[in-house]
């Protein structure tokens, strides 16, 4: 729904597009393309997903026609490959680009004049092969390649309740992901899943909270480390967002 609303989070995402200069080329990793395999979008003109049902027609009208960029997803099997961290990188004709990178750009980016490419989330692989994926994008920055995440660091559809902001646990955990970044502890989130009770509230499965792991492995040195968006919504939705960048 943000993509159709005015709110605190949709004016914090706009303004990171007024705020920097335009990239050349954005990789999203979104949480809402799970596969077998890594793979990445390789169509110079990726389709626009309306994965979800059951909201207001004006979302299904919305269209995000930004380009898909061919080279850019063969130059990340390339790097991925040759580093070694995958053995295979899908080239992928079908895809295109779902609500989880869509909803965020049209924000963001609303001229829809940028090329997207989207990586997959390979679930068959567990937390450190997706840091070490974001460790070997991270080459990409010195492009002018934005590397973006998204999906949500608590996220439990089961336990909504659009009567509150957010439940004990779910501002605990959400917190203390904050901490742990803005110390730069990241190993610590790379084994979320021996974080204890509140973790596995708010991770109840991975696919909302891996792609976190890819901006944090893309993470340089020199960045600074700022946090948007510190909110919960409906109970078990944390939107707190985090850009890390030269200062």
């Amino acid at each position: 729904m943000n993509a159709i609303e005015d709110n605190a989070y949709t004016e914090a995402w706009s303004a990171l597009g007024r705020r920097f200069p335009n990239p050349r080329a954005i990789v999203m990793v979104s949480a809402h393309w799970m596969t077998h395999t890594t793979a990445v979008t390789a169509m110079a003109q990726p389709k626009t997903i309306h994965d979800f049902g059951g909201f207001p027609p004006a979302l299904y009208e919305m269209q995000y026609p930004a380009p898909g960029s061919p080279a850019l997803a063969q130059q990340v099997a390339d790097l991925l490959t040759s580093s070694g961290v995958t053995q295979q990188v899908a080239l992928d004709q079908a895809w295109g680009l779902d609500h989880g990178t869509w909803s965020v750009l049209a924000k963001v980016y609303p001229a829809a004049n940028i090329p997207v490419i989207q990586l997959s989330l390979n679930m068959n692989e567990e937390a450190p092969y997706h840091f070490a994926i974001g460790q070997q994008l991270a080459q990409l920055r010195e492009q002018g390649v934005m590397i973006m995440a998204s999906g949500n660091v608590v996220h439990n559809l089961r336990a909504l309740n659009p009567q509150i902001k957010a439940y004990d646990w779910a501002r605990r955990f959400d917190d203390l992901v904050r901490d742990t970044i803005v110390a730069g502890d990241f190993d610590k989130l790379i084994a979320f899943d021996t974080l204890g009770q509140d973790a596995r509230y708010s991770i109840p499965t991975a696919e909302h909270f891996l792609p976190l792991l890819y901006i944090l492995g893309a993470k340089g040195t020199d960045d600074s480390t700022e946090v948007i968006c510190h909110d919960t919504a409906m109970g078990s939705i944390s939107m707190t967002s985090y850009i890390f960048h030269r200062a």
